[in-house]
């Protein structure tokens, strides 16, 4: 029995999202209610999906899932590990210590244990310090004595040469043998300080990461998947579940990447701007030859700034459940001062269901007011304020006004672009913005999360810093490049669709020889397993 149906999951804070799809197809679709243990939630839409397209658990060949878990927990400031931090740049190193700038009540989650130890590089690669192994295994004796096992170390320039990490963390290991450890040459880029706050995060969510993707393993298992899981990462490619529990920051754009590349596999079109409405926000990005625009500037994560990977998305709020701020006393106005009402940015989010007018609530949200438009026909009209047209239109207008000024800020040239509206609350969209040449809603865009999960690729990004004097260019990025294929090979790639999706050159002024920073991404879709009943040579 071939083995080629795929399963993609989106786990939101109010919604699951699965799809079963079969060579592009999308054979059936589900939103269930996310649970409070994933795993229930997460079980229960694939159990849907198998269910309505009759579809064996033998037949997948894959289950991946996006999950908004991870940076849920920081912004919420929930089960976090305590930290320590071993910083390997003394003594040059000590002006600003780790944590500076981090929100007082994160601080106070992680716990501040930080070690600035000798060590590290300067930019041109030259030893900046000899490492203090006898210091060094002194803080682990003393993290491990106080029960912290979730470390982060960070060397200065260790892009440039990870060796004094890797050697630091060989040193931890052995005197604290029950440690996870977190490289920061593994997670982010040169900038020291947002590297080293990304290596800490990760450090942070290390229990977190190891009981969710575990969950999702259990989920799969329940219902007699064995396919092998995979989690969606920022640049929407995938990490195996092994992968995700050590790097669970590079997962933490995944929800908005997974509906950007969704949208443009549902709907063909490979350069556009893609909005994605939710139930609290609405999210903006862009998509360039299939894939979202990379962030080029520190992502803020809970209020940390960070370098690793993320998408360049624009979140403004208004989604499905946002309120709309507006006393009754003016439902009937025949004229109405802007300043007279408010649109968010609060939601009732999961809520929806039970406090929105449209199912019986009290509180006025954007989805009752697509029911008074007759935009939309869920829900019950009977507990529906009565609005003047003036009083409608004018916070029709206020809508649109925040979805323009959305797609300007995301539009890096003049001129109309097209639109993809996607999401449960894409009815919020209009069929004609200001700036916008058309608006597209694909097929399946309610769940065009999961299809992005589902079609989620293999793939590997290598940066190296490289002088153009020792090596010339051509071969320079080839050199690069193939590191990177390699990497997409082990990562289950198949090598009959590599294909090298970016290719960036930044020159490094500040260092001799014409030194340049290659970047090159390579994606390859996933190799399918074995067919089951496959015969074998004698």
């Amino acid at each position: 029995m071939e083995k080629r149906v795929r399963i993609g999951v989106d786990v939101g804070g109010t919604n699951t999202d699965a799809v079963l799809m079969d060579q592009g197809k999308v054979l059936a679709w589900t939103k269930q209610p996310t649970s409070a243990d994933v795993e229930t939630g997460v079980a229960d839409a694939i159990r849907s999906i198998l269910s309505q397209s009759g579809v064996s658990p033998a037949r997948i060949a894959s289950v991946t899932i996006g999950t908004t878990h991870f940076v849920n927990a920081l912004v919420e400031r929930r089960e976090l590990d305590r930290v320590g931090v071993l910083r390997l740049a003394s003594p040059s190193g000590e002006a600003l210590p780790p944590l500076t700038g981090w929100p007082r009540d994160l601080v106070e989650c992680i716990d501040r244990r930080c070690y600035l130890l000798p060590g590290g590089y300067e930019v041109d690669g030259r030893e900046m310090a000899s490492l203090d192994e006898n210091a060094l295994r002194a803080a682990a004796v003393e993290l491990r004595d106080d029960g912290v096992t979730a470390i982060a170390i960070t060397c200065a320039f260790s892009p440039i040469n990870a060796e004094m990490e890797h050697r630091a963390a060989a040193i931890v290991r052995e005197s604290h043998p029950d440690a996870t450890i977190t490289l920061s040459s593994e997670i982010g880029r040169i900038g020291f300080i947002e590297r080293e706050n990304s290596a800490i995060l990760n450090a942070a969510l290390t229990t977190l990461a190891r009981r969710v993707v575990r969950s999702f393993a259990r989920a799969c298992a329940a219902i007699g998947v064995s396919a092998p899981l995979y989690i969606s990462q920022n640049d929407g490619t995938l990490a195996s579940a092994t992968q995700a529990e050590a790097y669970p920051v590079m997962t933490m754009g995944s929800g908005p990447t997974n509906s950007m590349r969704g949208a443009a596999f549902l709907s063909g079109l490979g350069d556009a701007i893609v909005m994605d409405v939710g139930g609290t926000t609405t999210d903006i990005g862009a998509l360039s030859s299939g894939y979202p625009r990379e962030s080029a500037i520190s992502a803020d994560i809970g209020g940390v700034r960070t370098n690793f990977r993320m998408p360049d998305v624009l979140a403004i709020g208004l989604g499905g459940g946002t309120r709309v701020h507006l006393d009754p006393a003016l439902y009937g106005a025949t004229e109405l001062d802007e300043a007279a009402f408010r649109i968010g940015p609060d939601s009732l989010g999961y809520r929806l269901a039970q406090e929105g007018m449209l199912f019986g609530g009290n509180t006025l949200t954007t989805s009752d007011l697509a029911r008074l438009a007759g935009i939309v026909s869920f829900g019950s009209a009977d507990g529906l304020p009565v609005l003047s047209s003036t009083v409608l239109a004018a916070l029709q207008a206020r809508m649109r006004t925040m979805l323009e000024d959305g797609v300007d800020r995301m539009k890096t040239a003049r001129g109309a672009v097209p639109v993809l509206a996607v999401g449960g609350g894409n009815f919020l969209i209009p069929d004609d913005l200001r700036g916008v040449s058309q608006v597209i809603r694909p097929p399946h865009a309610e769940v065009a999360n999961a299809v992005g999960a589902a079609i989620a690729q293999a793939g590997a990004q290598v940066e190296r810093v490289i002088s153009y004097e020792a090596m010339d260019r051509e071969a320079a990025i080839e050199h690069v490049a193939q590191l990177a294929r390699e990497q997409v090979l082990t990562n289950g790639g198949d090598p009959a669709t590599l294909a090298t999706v970016d290719i960036e050159e930044t020159p490094l002024s500040y260092l001799p020889g014409r030194a340049v920073q290659v970047r090159v991404r390579v994606v390859a879709d996933l190799l399918p397993p074995p067919s089951i009943g496959a015969s074998h040579a004698a």
